[in-house]
């Protein structure tokens, strides 16, 4: 790992919550690409997954999603489950942010791929009941467009556009439409 990334990683934990939110974006891009030093952060942010802390909660399951393509070990599969239980954080902005991220677990391989569209859709499905469920499936749509998009993978397209189907209130349902709309 080089000394930009290790700065980056040490400035996460700086008092000054703008360094704290500069390094998170300096991290971000750097894991755009596959990355080598992957398996320096790995375990470190499995254990943050329950940390009191809801930014580090958030971080992990971040970084962790957007470092799956660099997982040639395919950890992810034995710590998936860890990072899914971060999309049902206590704090909704933690919640949010997860989810709005494992969608990249997705770019890592079909198998990745398919783990993640099965647990959005079940998502999709059970959320009804939950506290602002309209945005939960706005971003779980969002989220297989998202993956669409990179992979072209028509059995994403269908299964988003399966779960827009089961929108029963047609206000949601445009919505979500809208976010297919080039698409369908």
């Amino acid at each position: 790992m080089d000394e930009e990334v290790q700065l980056s990683f040490a400035q996460l934990e700086h008092e000054d919550k703008q360094v704290q939110y500069e390094a998170y974006l300096k991290l971000l891009d750097f894991m755009q690409l596959e990355v080598d030093w992957v398996y320096e952060v790995w375990d470190e942010l499995v254990v943050d997954l329950d940390h009191k802390d809801a930014h580090k909660r958030s971080r992990a399951a971040q970084f962790l999603a957007h470092l799956a393509k660099s997982d040639y070990e395919e950890r992810i599969f034995d710590d998936f489950n860890k990072i899914w239980q971060v999309t049902y954080d206590s704090k909704f902005v933690t919640l949010r942010h997860s989810l709005q991220s494992i969608w990249r677990i997705g770019l890592a391989g079909k198998t990745q791929r398919k783990l993640v569209v099965t647990n959005l859709s079940n998502r999709f499905q059970a959320c009804i009941d939950e506290k602002n469920d309209t945005l939960i499936r706005f971003d779980i749509i969002s989220s297989m467009h998202h993956l669409y998009m990179e992979t072209e993978d028509t059995k994403v397209k269908k299964e988003a556009l399966d779960l827009i189907g089961l929108e029963e209130r047609e206000k949601y349902k445009k919505k979500y439409q809208k976010v297919w709309k080039e698409d369908m």
